[in-house]
C-alpha cells in the first residue's frame, strides 16, 4: 500500500511542500513506497546500478547545473535510467527552471514532475517525515487515548464499563483528550507508537445520558491534542470478589501493539471507586519509573534490609 503522488499538491501538502506541477499529469497516480529519498547525482553519471526507482527523485542545483551543461547529443543517454519502471515523480527544488528535454521526457513517459521553492534539504526532510508517518504501520483500536502529565495513556476495557466517564474526569482536571471511542495508532521508526483520532470523531466524546460531546467547544483548546505518543495501557474492568487483583505493584506487565511491548495496569472498576484518581496516579508513577524509581521494588528492598536487620 503506497501513498498517491497526487497527494502531495492536495489538502495541507500543498502549501507545506510548495509542490506545483509541470509535467506528467497523467501519472499521479502513481503511488510512493517508501519514505527513503534519491538525489540522482550518480545516476547522471551513467551508475544505474544506484537507482532505487520506487523512492522520489529530487534535483537540485547541482543535477540541475550538470544537465544544463550536456551536449543535446548526450542528453537522452544520460537520462536513460528514467526509462526504468516505478520512478513515482521528480521534484526540482530552489524554484530552478528544469530544461526542456527533461519536461519532455516526463511528459512522454507520464512521469510527474515538479518544482518547488523550498532547497533540497528543507524538502527532503519534511516529504521523509510526511511519508514515514503515511507509510507507517497502523490499526485500529477501541478505548480511549489520553494525555495526563505528558503521559499517553490509552483506556481500554468492555464497553460500558466507563472509559469515557474516566476520560471526561481527567479532562475535567486539567487533561488533555486525544481520542475517545475509536484510537488509530501508528506506529513510528524506530518502535515509538502514536495515537490519533479520526477526522470525523475528533475531539467528541460520547457519554451516556448527555449524548455526543465536543470536548473543545466545552472545555476549550487546552483540552485537546491531536496526536500523543502512546506510553501506557490501562484496562478498566469489573471488580470480582473472586478474582485476584495485583496488590503489590511487582509484576510488570505489559500490553503488546504492532509488535511493541507498552506498559499495562489492570485496573477493576466498582461503585465509590475514582478510577480517573487512579488513572492519574498510574501517570504520575509511570514518570517515577521512567526516572529510575520504582516505589514498589524500593519497599521491598527496604523490608528485605530490615529483614536482615532483624534476624542479625
Amino acid at each position: 500500500m503506497g501513498v498517491p503522488v497526487k497527494e502531495l499538491i492536495e489538502g495541507r501538502q500543498a502549501e507545506r511542500f510548495g509542490l506545483s506541477l509541470i509535467a506528467g499529469e497523467r501519472g499521479l497516480d502513481r503511488e510512493v513506497t517508501t519514505s527513503r529519498i534519491q538525489k540522482p547525482g550518480l545516476l547522471l553519471t551513467g551508475l544505474l546500478e544506484e537507482l532505487h526507482p520506487d523512492r522520489l527523485q529530487i534535483f537540485g542545483a547541482a543535477e540541475i547545473g550538470y544537465l544544463n551543461s550536456l551536449e543535446v547529443e548526450n542528453i537522452e543517454d544520460v537520462l536513460k535510467f528514467l526509462a526504468r519502471p516505478g520512478i513515482p515523480a521528480i521534484v526540482v527544488t530552489r524554484d530552478l527552471e528544469p530544461p526542456a528535454f527533461l519536461v519532455e521526457m516526463c511528459r512522454t513517459r507520464e512521469i510527474p514532475l515538479f518544482k518547488t521553492i523550498y532547497t533540497s534539504s528543507v524538502l527532503i526532510e519534511g516529504i521523509t517525515k510526511y511519508l514515514e508517518e503515511r507509510l507507517a504501520p497502523s490499526t485500529t483500536l477501541h478505548g480511549v487515548l489520553t494525555d495526563v502529565l505528558g503521559v499517553g495513556i490509552l483506556i481500554i476495557g468492555k464497553s460500558g464499563i466507563g472509559k469515557s466517564e474516566c476520560a471526561l474526569d481527567l479532562v475535567s482536571r486539567g487533561y488533555r483528550l486525544v481520542s475517545d471511542d475509536i484510537v488509530i495508532v501508528k506506529k513510528m521508526p524506530p518502535s515509538v507508537l502514536f495515537g490519533t483520532s479520526s477526522d470525523l470523531i475528533r475531539y467528541h466524546m460520547e457519554i451516556r445520558g448527555l449524548g455526543i460531546l465536543n470536548i473543545k467547544d466545552l472545555y476549550g483548546i487546552t483540552a485537546i491534542r491531536e496526536k500523543k505518543q502512546m506510553d501506557l495501557v490501562v484496562e478498566l474492568v469489573k471488580w470480582e470478589i473472586e478474582v485476584e487483583y495485583d496488590r503489590l505493584g511487582f509484576e510488570e506487565n505489559t500490553y503488546n501493539i504492532l509488535g511493541v511491548d507498552l506498559p499495562y495496569l489492570k485496573v477493576p472498576v466498582s461503585p465509590g471507586r475514582s478510577v480517573a484518581t487512579i488513572v492519574e496516579v498510574a501517570a504520575r508513577n509511570q514518570i517515577l519509573k521512567i526516572m529510575g524509581h520504582h516505589s514498589a521494588k524500593a519497599l521491598e528492598r527496604e523490608l528485605d534490609n530490615a529483614m536482615k536487620g532483624f534476624r542479625k
